[in-house]
């Protein structure tokens, strides 16, 4: 399909450029098949859903993964994208024509990485020096990766430490955050357990390829980058479980989806998972591990907005953001919500 189909226009204003507090107070537009639009709020969750249904959310959590550093006199920024092994990260590099292969950066607070190999996409392994773990070494020269869109507005703070982080958050190794469930509060938990709305986890750690423009004219052309994620043997029982018991999986965020997509077989069954996913979702494609979809309002173009389009219909998602645009929602991470529900559900 071609790119441009998923194209609208979005008046810079309604990029949310902070979150709403209290979390839960965000707007949230209910697409429930085909009937109309309700405009409510994520508190409002527990009245949305049926007793039984799953939420699904991702547990990861973003990491320190923008480092600021020199190789010589050059000035070279490296966002950290996906895990390699314990030393080493592959990463996207600003000022890549500066960086060579055996390369060293020095970053912030005696913070050190040889970049050992370039890979076809422009992106550099980092190969950090010394013996102190990655982890510990980020938390002292890093910063946290808010999206461009964001960055490229005010600077990063102390806040954002703990804005750009969910309440579910617990396994390092995102460097973006899974934005949709940002907008949970242990109240809400506790009235969707009231109302016994049920819940799992499962662990996909976001790379910075999520942030990265589709430049293809099809979508055919465009590549995704791999992403690391794991579904336990028992969450994917009871997930099955709760399928045969005639309820809903709804997965929370595109990047639950997308996990629970790669580890669907066609029969619907949830599989076990651990390891990596490039799946692209785009219309046309039979959805096969969820019945429904939390999600905060994406890029014009984006995968992510092909993704909702597969879920919901194309045109039914054109309508849907021109409808957000003109009621003034917020937009991207720190934006408002949505709960996109098929007609099939």
């Amino acid at each position: 399909m071609k790119v441009d189909l998923f194209d609208f226009e979005l008046p810079p204003e309604r990029i949310a450029l902070r979150p709403v507090v209290p979390r839960d107070s965000a707007r949230m537009l209910l697409v429930d098949g085909g009937t109309p639009f309700d405009d409510r709020q994520v508190r409002d969750l527990p009245d949305l859903l049926r007793r039984g249904d799953v939420l699904v959310f991702n547990d990861t959590r973003v990491i320190p993964a923008q480092l600021e550093g020199r190789r010589g006199e050059a000035k070279i920024g490296a966002t950290l994208h996906k895990r390699i092994d314990l030393r080493r990260w592959q990463a996207f590099i600003r000022n890549a024509k500066r960086l060579r292969e055996g390369n060293r950066i020095a970053f912030a607070a005696n913070v050190s990485a040889i970049a050992e190999a370039r890979h076809a996409d422009g992106s550099f392994t980092l190969a950090f020096e010394g013996d102190e773990p990655v982890e510990v070494l980020l938390e002292r020269a890093g910063r946290m990766p808010l999206p461009p869109y964001i960055a490229g507005k005010r600077p990063t703070d102390e806040r954002d430490k703990s804005d750009y982080q969910t309440i579910f958050a617990e396994k390092d190794g995102a460097v973006a955050a899974p934005t949709a469930s940002l907008h949970f509060t242990q109240d809400l938990l506790d009235r969707l357990d009231a109302a016994g709305i049920r819940r799992e986890t499962l662990t996909l750690h976001v790379g910075a390829g999520t942030f990265l423009p589709v430049k293809a004219d099809d979508t055919q052309d465009h590549v995704m980058h791999a992403e690391w994620g794991r579904i336990e043997p028992d969450c994917a029982a009871r997930l099955n479980q709760a399928r045969r018991d005639g309820n809903r999986i709804i997965a929370v965020g595109t990047t639950s989806l997308r996990l629970l997509e790669s580890a669907a077989d066609d029969d619907r069954q949830i599989h076990p998972f651990d390891g990596d996913t490039d799946i692209f979702i785009t219309p046309g494609y039979r959805f096969k591990g969820i019945d429904g979809l939390m999600t905060n309002f994406h890029l014009p173009k984006s995968t992510l907005f092909m993704l909702v389009s597969a879920l919901m219909g194309r045109q039914r998602m054109q309508h849907v953001y021109a409808h957000a645009i003109a009621l003034e929602y917020r937009f991207y991470s720190y934006g408002d919500s949505s709960l996109l529900l098929p007609e099939a559900s």
